[in-house]
C-alpha cells in the first residue's frame, strides 16, 4: 500500500490529509505488517477523516460501521433475510424440510452487514470500525474473531476466512476503556490536537481562500480556548469551520466582536461560550 513513511506522508497529503511524522508512521507500519490501526483521541481531530484519506489514496473501497450503544450481530455481520426466507418457504410446501432448509440457509438468503463484506472482499478494503468505544463490551467479542484471524464464523455456512486483507481502522473518543484483548491485536495511535504550525496548514488547505495572518490568528485563538477550562474544547473540525465563517463573513482580521459574534461555532455549551467571552484576551495573544 505504502513504500515508506514519506510516502504515507506525501499521499495522503494529496488527499487533503496532513499527517504529523508519528500518523505516517503508524500507518505505514500498519499496512506493512498487516495489523488494525486503533486510533484514539478527542472528537474532531481526524480519526474519521484518516481512514478515508486511506481508502482514497490506496483506491480502496471504504467500508464502515458506525458503532453505538447496542449495535449487535445483525447490525455487524450479518443476519438473514427473512422475508425472502418465508416466501420461499411457502412457495417449496411441497419440499421436505432437509430440502427447504438447505436452500434458505445459502448465500442467496444472506445479508452481509460490513464486517462480513470486508472479509469477503477481493478488492482493496478499508474497513473503518468508527467509535468501537460506544458499543457495547459483548460486541469486542465479534471483533477479536475479526481482527485475530480475518475470518468470519457462520453457522450454517462455515468459516469465512479473507482471500485479502482488508486494512483495518478503529477509532475511539475514549468514552470508555477498551479491553486489552481488542488493543493488544492493534498498532495504537493517539491523534491530540495539532501542534500550532501543522493545524495552520491544515486550516489553510481546508480554507484556501483563508489569508496567511487571518489564519494564524484562528489557530492561535483555538489555542488560547483549549487552555482554559472548557466542557468541550474546541477541535481542528471547529478551527475549520471557524475559519469559514470568517471568510463567509468577508471578516480581515479577529476583533472582539467578530469573536463574540461567532463564539458558538467553536464552542458548543454555553457555560463554555460565556467563560471565553470573560476571559479571552485578544490583545495579549
Amino acid at each position: 500500500m505504502f513504500s515508506s513513511v514519506d510516502d504515507v506522508c506525501a499521499r495522503l497529503a494529496e488527499a487533503g490529509y496532513l499527517a504529523s511524522p508519528a500518523v505516517a508512521t503508524t500507518v505505514f507500519l500498519a499496512a506493512r505488517l498487516g495489523k488494525p490501526l486503533l486510533v484514539e483521541g478527542p472528537a474532531g481531530v481526524g480519526k474519521t477523516e484518516l481512514a478515508k484519506a486511506v481508502a482514497q489514496v490506496a483506491q480502496a473501497r471504504l467500508v464502515r460501521l458506525q458503532c453505538y450503544e447496542g449495535v449487535d450481530e445483525s447490525r455487524a455481520l450479518y443476519e438473514w433475510n427473512h422475508a425472502k426466507q418465508l416466501l420461499r418457504i411457502s412457495a417449496g410446501r411441497d419440499e421436505s424440510w432437509d430440502e427447504t432448509r438447505t436452500d434458505i440457509f445459502s448465500e442467496e438468503f444472506l445479508l452481509p452487514r460490513p464486517l462480513l463484506t470486508a472479509i469477503r472482499g477481493d478488492e482493496p478494503t478499508v474497513l473503518l470500525i468508527d467509535e468501537t468505544d460506544k458499543a457495547d463490551v459483548e460486541m469486542e467479542g465479534l471483533l477479536l474473531e475479526v481482527l485475530s484471524d480475518f475470518q468470519v464464523t457462520v453457522p450454517e455456512l462455515g468459516t469465512i476466512t479473507a482471500t485479502r486483507r482488508p486494512f483495518v481502522v478503529l477509532t475511539s473518543n475514549a468514552g470508555r476503556e477498551l479491553s486489552e484483548a481488542l488493543r493488544r491485536r492493534c498498532l495504537f495511535l493517539h491523534i491530540g490536537f495539532p501542534e500550532e504550525e501543522l493545524e495552520r496548514r491544515i486550516v489553510r488547505l481546508k480554507v484556501p481562500g483563508l489569508g496567511e495572518a487571518l489564519a494564524e490568528s484562528v489557530v492561535r485563538v483555538v489555542g488560547a480556548l483549549r487552555a482554559m477550562d472548557l466542557r468541550k474544547a474546541p477541535s481542528i473540525a471547529e478551527s475549520v469551520d471557524w475559519a469559514r465563517t470568517l471568510l463567509a463573513l468577508g471578516a480581515g482580521t479577529l476583533d472582539e466582536t467578530v469573536v463574540r459574534d461567532t463564539l458558538g461555532v467553536i464552542l458548543k455549551h454555553q457555560e463554555d461560550v460565556q467563560k471565553a467571552a470573560a476571559k479571552l484576551d485578544l490583545a495579549a495573544l
